[in-house]
């Protein structure tokens, strides 16, 4: 079942053949977030929002609408994209959804650089 969540004129859908989260604006594709779904976790390889719908708040829908799936399907998440962990340091209800990698010292999202995402990011 396709998850949808509707926001002024953005709609943001799960686009499981794509392997991303889509968001439209009309029939227009404005952004989305990829992810990899793979034995109870998922990975969320980058972000992206194209240039003239950034500062919209796009991003955060992308984001939020995509953790709030993992949590309703039970999944942990790596976010191995830098937008994914930053939103994750600003949103720490979400903290818990992170899957501890073995050997990282307790280190998540926030606790220094990681692997970016291509193209433009944000909301």
């Amino acid at each position: 079942m396709p998850t949808a969540a509707t926001n002024s004129q953005v709609t943001i859908t799960d686009a499981p053949a794509h392997g991303r989260f889509e968001a439209r604006i009309g029939a227009t594709l404005t952004g989305f977030a990829d992810y990899v779904r793979n034995d109870g976790l998922v990975t969320y390889p980058r972000v992206v929002v194209s240039r003239p719908f950034l500062g919209r708040g796009i991003g955060d829908r992308l984001v939020r609408t995509a953790l709030d799936d993992a949590r309703r399907r039970g999944l942990r998440i790596r976010p191995a994209c830098a937008f994914v962990e930053q939103w994750i340091v600003m949103h720490p209800e979400y903290r818990d959804l992170v899957a501890e990698e073995a050997g990282d010292g307790g280190h998540g999202p926030g606790s220094g650089p990681g692997p970016g995402g291509a193209g433009p990011v944000g909301g």
